[in-house]
């Protein structure tokens, strides 16, 4: 028999969260206390993913690493919120820290779009990373073809840098080449 945990009646803390056990092929982030559960992406969006995570790692090494999937704390007052990105570009001495990665780390943070995701990463992810003050933001369409939307922060707002295919040139602060039709 397969149990369920129980579903919190109330928003969680960042303690609270801490203490969550992983659920298995699910997606879990906490949105102001409140949890949000997608399923695991498709294969076409982890390969996509994948992709990303070594162009932009061999690109930006060694001052700044690409990782995959891990928690970026954004607000930590509570109600706290907690993503977990498809692609954070940081700082390489936050790769080892202890502390909690936060906004101040990020360089970049790419989300690749799934059919369930399309409202949440063009405007609810877009507003949440602007307001934490993450410089750069890029929306890839996983296609194909693979489409990437650039935003850059703009007096804190995210504003749309450019709509990309194929090769794409962008400036992250430090200039970045991706091969599009190659994912």
């Amino acid at each position: 028999m397969v149990t369920t945990p129980a579903w919190p009646d109330h928003l969680l803390t960042l303690a609270e969260w801490d203490g969550l056990v992983p659920v298995e092929r699910r997606r879990v982030e906490l949105a102001e206390g409140v949890l949000q559960v997608s399923p695991r992406p498709s294969r076409r969006h982890q390969l996509v993913s994948g992709q990303l995570v070594a162009a932009l790692d061999a690109a930006l090494r060694p001052a700044w690493r690409a990782l995959p999937e891990v928690e970026l704390t954004l607000e930590t007052s509570d109600p706290p919120t907690v993503r977990v990105p498809d692609v954070v570009v940081v700082r390489t001495e936050a790769v080892d820290a202890r502390s909690r990665l936060g906004p101040a780390d990020v360089l970049a943070v790419v989300e690749v779009v799934s059919p369930g995701s399309r409202r949440v990463d063009r405007v609810l992810k877009l507003a949440e990373y602007a307001e934490a003050g993450v410089g750069h933001y890029l929306v890839v369409e996983p296609g194909p073809p693979v489409v990437l939307t650039s935003f850059r922060l703009a007096d804190g707002v995210l504003v749309p840098a450019g709509e990309h295919r194929g090769r794409v040139d962008l400036d992250l602060g430090t200039p970045v080449s991706l091969d599009l039709d190659a994912f």
